[in-house]
């Protein structure tokens, strides 16, 4: 069974995570509105992973005879300077997430919840890979400036991405 501490914070990160999933689908919408139709795509798999995450998070509570709740997610952005501000916002907010995990694994560690540090584990090792990936599109975007060929190839390169198994 899980604890009443542990579940209030796992129902924030559901909501954490769902909200994420609203902010890489404002991303989308953005993104289409620039004519960046790679990076459009490859938000909205973005969003469609955050909400997956979501539900492992929901499912798991259950699992734990838990309850998990459905609150309410505020609203994201809808506008950024150029697709470079928006994937240094996006790397920022992985890195917030990811913190927000710690203190998870952190209070379960405290709890000596054997079965959420196992479920963090997952968890903290996505995390690696969400800023690792969205680390080198900054560092590509920042490297090619505002030259609107490259942006068409980084674009492009974008829109290869195909869904995981997040």
């Amino acid at each position: 069974m899980i604890s009443q501490t542990m579940q209030q914070a796992i129902n924030a990160q559901i909501q954490a995570e769902m909200y994420s999933s609203n902010l890489y689908l404002s991303m989308a919408a953005y993104c289409e509105s620039i004519a960046m139709r790679g990076a459009a795509h490859w938000m909205r798999i973005q969003a469609s992973e955050e909400t997956a995450h979501a539900l492992k998070f929901f499912e798991y509570v259950i699992q734990r005879n838990g309850r998990s709740l459905v609150q309410s997610v505020g609203a994201p952005p809808q506008e950024w300077k150029a697709l470079r501000d928006m994937f240094e916002q996006a790397l920022a907010h992985e890195k917030q997430v990811t913190g927000l995990i710690y203190k998870l694994y952190e209070q379960a560690l405290a709890e000596k919840d054997y079965a959420t540090q196992n479920l963090l584990q997952w968890f903290i090792s996505e995390q690696v890979e969400e800023e690792a990936n969205t680390t080198e599109i900054v560092a590509k975007l920042q490297m090619i400036g505002e030259s609107s060929n490259a942006l068409f190839w980084v674009d492009k390169e974008l829109g290869k991405r195909g869904a995981s198994q997040s």
